[in-house]
């Protein structure tokens, strides 16, 4: 039985460590996807959670935040950052003058969508290591 219960945790370490070499190869290639695009992998993503809300095409900046998981002020300044490349605009919430708006201009739109398009296939790839690990480790 030992043999056994040794055997699945070795399983489970190797669909593990399967996982986190994907993960991270998955992360590489969306960071070099980034700078071919001329922008940086943290840009690629502010601009990609400004469409990931349904029915709206604009995030504010406390859901990006979120999203990104970083804090408030140094998203401001990534937005900043953006806007100054052109590829986003701030704007002041009609509902909630507190939340400021961040939506994507033509420029930002290009480039995500040449850049969803490079993303497609390696997410693919890495839904199936997740499936993988997920049953593996079961």
């Amino acid at each position: 039985m030992a043999s056994q219960r040794g055997s699945i945790e070795k399983q489970h370490f190797e669909a593990l460590s399967d996982f986190r070499f994907r993960l991270r190869s998955f992360l590489r290639f969306s960071e070099d996807a980034a700078r071919e695009e001329g922008i940086t992998v943290l840009q690629y993503q502010l601009m990609l959670h400004t469409q990931g809300f349904p029915g709206r095409e604009w995030a504010t900046i406390s859901e990006i935040a979120e999203r990104l998981q970083a804090q408030h002020h140094g998203v401001v300044a990534l937005v900043s950052r953006c806007e100054e490349a052109g590829l986003v605009k701030r704007k002041p919430s009609h509902t909630d003058r507190r939340q400021v708006e961040v939506h994507l201009l033509a420029a930002g739109r290009r480039k995500l969508e040449r850049l969803a398009v490079l993303h497609a296939d390696q997410v693919a790839e890495l839904a199936e290591v997740v499936a993988l690990a997920s049953k593996r480790g079961a």
